[in-house]
């Protein structure tokens, strides 16, 4: 399984890097489905549905992995104390992560996405930030490898 955020990316890169890592199968974990700004116009939910379809790679939405709004607004927060854009974040907040984990991870049913793992080709978790470190899904990738023992590789862009 791999890991992917939308920064950094256009379109067509973000589907080569798909292509690249053999992804036949990606999962969503936003919240909201829509990312601001011309740029990424591409990685809005119809769009990119259509073009992983073009591409022959499975699409599945992942709500439950998301996090709330309140939790969002908590990052935000922390972000903004330590003057940092949601864009330029190299880190997830200590109270972020031990909250999402609590909230969130603790009750996830990890199993439907461990079982739903193609049997050729990999898997991709797919948020927006650049670095998985300063992003969720790090903490789904990590409780992936440490419960259901799933190899991760986080791939960014070139």
């Amino acid at each position: 399984m791999v890991t992917i955020g939308v920064y950094g990316f256009d379109g067509e890169s973000f589907l080569q890097r798909l292509r690249d890592e053999d992804v036949r199968l990606l999962f969503d974990v936003r919240q909201r489905r829509a990312v601001r700004g011309p740029e990424y116009a591409w990685a809005n939910s119809r769009r990119l549905q259509a073009a992983l379809a073009h591409a022959r790679i499975a699409y599945e939405h992942h709500p439950e992995l998301a996090p709330t709004t309140e939790l969002r607004q908590l990052q935000y927060a922390e972000d903004r104390r330590q003057g940092v854009g949601k864009r330029s974040r190299r880190e997830l907040a200590a109270e972020y992560v031990r909250r999402y984990t609590a909230e969130i991870l603790d009750h996830a049913d990890l199993t439907r996405i461990v079982s739903a793992l193609p049997s050729r080709g990999t898997a991709a978790l797919l948020c927006v930030e650049r670095d998985p470190e300063a992003c969720h899904r790090s903490l789904i990738a990590q409780r992936l490898t440490e419960r259901h023992h799933v190899t991760i590789e986080h791939v960014r862009p070139l």
